[in-house]
């Protein structure tokens, strides 16, 4: 799915069930021949299945808060959490960062908001490649969860639970034991796709921003031209259905390919070549584009960090947010910004009062980076220069 086949979620028009929905008979979870995970998975496909069916609950409504359910059922928020994966597995609900997990169409196979592809998601598509890679045969033995965790450099947990969906799917079975001490066979041989390809690799990496800088790439090509001016980050998150942050992180990769030349102010983000074609020589005359891509506050906080560490000891005191602000040539709304972070970095520290004030608590570790005067030149006047082709 691309950006534009994804749809928009508005929290505020959406219904959150409350622990009052859910079935009143709590199962027994003392079974011994089933984790306590799957059993609150199967006890909650049965409840959205039936409950859909009878129409006290609809496509779209929010299950209650997890850590709602743990408390209604006695068990730990994670042991709900394993639960949820499973049933989205499913096809019963769809998670959404910042939105919830809301209960899907039980005859849509597709997804229908964007979100980020999870740790556990990118560790089952490196089991299915390791499996392959290390060409293990049907019948054989695969290594334990842990061993399987030290090879990717994965949790343990994310990868009992990427093993027990490849279980789910008849990829591999569980022997002998439970838990990350789980012995597992190979059943089957796993399909490796573009899709298996791409998602797998380094586990901690950060997909979304994958997912949106190709859609971009996509958006430029389609529908703009060299020196066209780009949307605002807010047009942009409307049409790809992301944040607002995501954008401005795809936008800043574009940049530093020199698809992309941020101008401050009315300028804009503004195109400097064709996402499918090589950088130009005139491109290259252009100083990196890594502190363009910085919000305000942002550079205003680099620019602090490498005042304190010059120029201040620890204890002394800031200058007042207004004349930091006039001599920066910025809003005290900026300057408040970048300090209110490096207090949390605990750089400075407030004080209230008559004797109150910004105090440095701690040197930063910042290193200088070179000062750029940014000029706009005009393409055609750059060609006049040009070395003629011998």
């Amino acid at each position: 799915m691309t950006g534009s086949e994804y749809k928009t979620v508005d929290k505020s028009t959406m219904t959150k069930l409350t622990i009052a929905s859910l079935p009143s008979d709590i199962p027994d979870l003392n079974s011994v021949d089933s984790t306590k995970d799957n059993i609150i998975a199967s006890w909650l496909q049965n409840w959205i299945k039936n409950d859909l069916s009878t129409g006290k609950i609809s496509t779209g409504n929010l299950l209650p808060q997890k850590a709602d359910i743990a408390k209604y059922l006695g068990v730990s928020i994670g042991t709900v959490q394993n639960a949820i994966r499973y049933i989205e597995d499913n096809g019963y609900v769809e998670s959404k960062q910042r939105i919830g997990t809301m209960i899907k169409d039980l005859n849509s196979s597709d997804a229908q908001v964007r979100k980020q592809t999870s740790k556990r998601d990118r560790v089952i598509a490196s089991i299915k490649k390791l499996i392959v890679d290390n060409n293990y045969k049907i019948d054989e033995a695969l290594p334990s969860s842990r061993e399987f965790s030290k090879m990717l450099g994965s949790t343990a947990n994310t990868t009992r639970l990427a093993l027990e969906h490849l279980s789910a799917l008849g990829v591999v079975e569980s022997k002998n034991s439970r838990g990350n001490k789980s012995n597992w066979i190979l059943r089957q041989k796993p399909q490796i796709d573009s899709a298996t390809e791409e998602v797998s690799g380094d586990i901690s990496s950060d997909t979304l921003v994958d997912q949106v800088e190709r859609d971009l790439k996509n958006y430029i090509t389609k529908n703009f031209k060299v020196n066209d001016k780009m949307p605002t980050h807010f047009e942009l998150a409307d049409v790809l259905h992301v944040s607002i942050k995501t954008v401005h992180d795809g936008m800043k990769r574009l940049i530093e390919q020199k698809i992309l030349k941020a101008r401050r102010g009315r300028y804009g983000t503004v195109i400097t070549r064709m996402p499918d074609s090589e950088v130009s020589p005139e491109d290259m005359m252009f100083a990196p584009a890594s502190d363009a891509v910085f919000y305000n506050y942002e550079r205003v906080e680099k620019h602090l960090k490498m005042l304190i560490k010059t120029n201040y000891k620890v204890g002394q005191k800031l200058p007042s947010m207004d004349e930091l602000s006039k001599e920066l040539d910025v809003s005290s709304n900026t300057i408040r910004k970048a300090l209110q972070n490096l207090e949390k970095e605990h750089i400075v520290e407030f004080s209230r009062g008559r004797y109150g004030g910004t105090f440095i608590t701690r040197i930063p570790e910042e290193k200088e980076s070179a000062k750029y005067s940014w000029v706009s030149v005009n393409h055609e006047h750059i060609k006049a220069y040009k070395t003629p082709s011998v």
